[in-house]
C-alpha cells in the first residue's frame, strides 16, 4: 500500500468513527486523534479554536450538545498526503440532535493532518455551513 492508501483506510476508519461517537455526545476518540503538539486550530461551523486549551473546550462542549446521531456520511471530494502532511476536503452530511432538537445539515470541511511518531494526527480543522 501507498502513503495515500495508508493514509485514505485511516480517514474512513478511525476518523469516520471519531466524528461519528462525537455526534452522538462522546468527543473522545475526535480529541484521541488530535495532536498534542501546537499549532492546533479549528475554524468551526459554530465555533472557533485555537491551541490545545481551547481545543479541549470546544471537544467538551460539542460532546455536550450533540446526540442521538441518525446519519453520518463524509463525502470526500480531494485529499492528498505529502511527505509528513496531508489534508482532506469534502462535505459532512448528518442528522442528529445538536441541544436536544433533531437536525439534519451539511458542512462543508477541510482538515489538515500531521504524521507524529508514524500516526496521523489533525492539526486544523475549517467548517462552515452549506448554504443552498
Amino acid at each position: 500500500m501507498t502513503d495515500r492508501d495508508d493514509f485514505l483506510a485511516w480517514v474512513k476508519t478511525a476518523l469516520y468513527e471519531a466524528e461519528l461517537a462525537l455526534h452522538n455526545g462522546d468527543p473522545a476518540p475526535r480529541r484521541a486523534l488530535w495532536s498534542r503538539n501546537e499549532p492546533v486550530s479549528v475554524l468551526g461551523a459554530w465555533r472557533n479554536a485555537h491551541g490545545q486549551r481551547e481545543l479541549e473546550g470546544l471537544f467538551a462542549a460539542l460532546g455536550t450538545s450533540f446526540s442521538d446521531c441518525t446519519s453520518y456520511a463524509f463525502e470526500l471530494l480531494s485529499y492528498d498526503v505529502v511527505g509528513d502532511m496531508a489534508y482532506t476536503a469534502g462535505f459532512e452530511h448528518t442528522s442528529a440532535s445538536v441541544d436536544g432538537r433533531p437536525r439534519t445539515y451539511t458542512l462543508r470541511v477541510t482538515q489538515v493532518y500531521r504524521r507524529e511518531g508514524g500516526e496521523w494526527r489533525v492539526v486544523h480543522r475549517h467548517g462552515d455551513t452549506v448554504t443552498e
